[in-house]
């Protein structure tokens, strides 16, 4: 038991670890390469933070178990979308600006995107038939965003590194570092999952959804509070919103493909599921409403997700 908790932590720890190392290098990749600031916003740091998600999810599907992946998934986006949209708007100075074209338009495909898997498992299963649709989901958002060149219209400057070859050479090693470093994270989680699983008869959807959920989102809440402090909203934005787009698409997109997500009891999935929709429309709704997200604003955000867990708690 001890042991099994102590690997769950230990495999939490490299998750966060590599995440992070992930995200520090590709960032100075991209940053040095003169990268469009929110390509290096949603593509490298999205798909970066969003690495612990596939691992587990792939691992899961693997393991027979995908159902964690489709808890984790909606565990995520619950997390990312109030407890971190709302800590970086605490922290940012003035709260989260909001009102760029990018973001306001971005806002209504996410609504729709985080939304569509609890559409496409309405009837117990997320098919491979369905896992396309996410991937074609996923297709469509990311043509539209490229179709707009004044997505692409601001230079991110800041490189605080030299641009050299050695430089390179040695963020691709890290890079390589940080992807086997969370294949054992993976695992590890994986393995304690199906333990706690199986010792307690604690369903894998409540696994996912709490324990793997927020330990998978840690890589993106600390890049997202580090950016608030340097009140660089663009980039929180865009990463979140990258996060949910593709861990709602891509990443369970290609666990269905690998193992269909077949849920025969959808008790662990009700309450998570309202409150995804709630957490998701409170987000569009402060959106495009208003010009930024302020702090008040940011304390109904966590306080969504204080509510879920209270009545998590008090249902079971």
């Amino acid at each position: 038991m001890v042991s099994q908790i102590l690997i769950l932590i230990g495999s939490f720890l490299l998750l966060a670890f590599a995440g992070k190392w992930l995200i520090d290098a590709l960032a100075r990749i991209g940053v040095c390469l003169k990268l469009k600031e929110f390509v290096l916003a949603f593509f490298v740091m999205g798909i970066t933070a969003t690495m612990p998600n596939l691992i587990i999810g792939i691992v899961a599907a693997l393991n027979g178990i995908p159902e964690l992946s489709f808890g984790d998934v909606v565990g995520a986006n619950i997390f990312d979308l109030s407890i971190v949209v709302g800590l970086a708007a605490l922290i940012s100075r003035g709260g989260l600006s909001s009102n760029s074209q990018t973001v306001q338009g971005s806002s209504v495909f996410i609504m729709v995107i985080a939304l569509l898997p609890l559409f496409l498992i309405f009837d117990g299963n997320l098919s491979r038939i369905d896992g396309i649709v996410l991937l074609i989901a996923f297709a469509v958002y990311t043509v539209w965003l490229f179709s707009k060149k004044d997505r692409f219209t601001k230079v991110y400057e800041n490189c605080p590194v030299r641009f050299s070859q050695r430089e390179i050479i040695k963020d691709i090693l890290i890079i390589l570092s940080g992807l086997t470093l969370l294949l054992i994270g993976g695992q590890g989680v994986v393995q304690s999952a199906l333990f706690f699983y199986q010792t307690f008869n604690l369903p894998l959807g409540l696994i996912g959804i709490f324990v793997v959920a927020i330990g998978t989102s840690m890589p993106e809440t600390f890049f997202c509070l580090h950016a608030a402090r340097r009140g660089q909203d663009w980039m929180i934005l865009g990463n979140l919103m990258g996060n949910v787009a593709i861990t709602s698409t891509f990443i369970l997109g290609i666990v269905s493909l690998i193992a269909p997500i077949k849920i025969a009891d959808f008790s662990p999935f009700v309450i998570a599921r309202i409150f995804l929709i709630i957490a998701v429309l409170s987000f569009f709704l402060l959106i495009r409403t208003g010009q930024k997200i302020t702090r008040k604003e940011g304390l109904v955000l966590i306080g969504i997700y204080v509510v879920f867990l209270i009545v998590e708690i008090l249902t079971r």
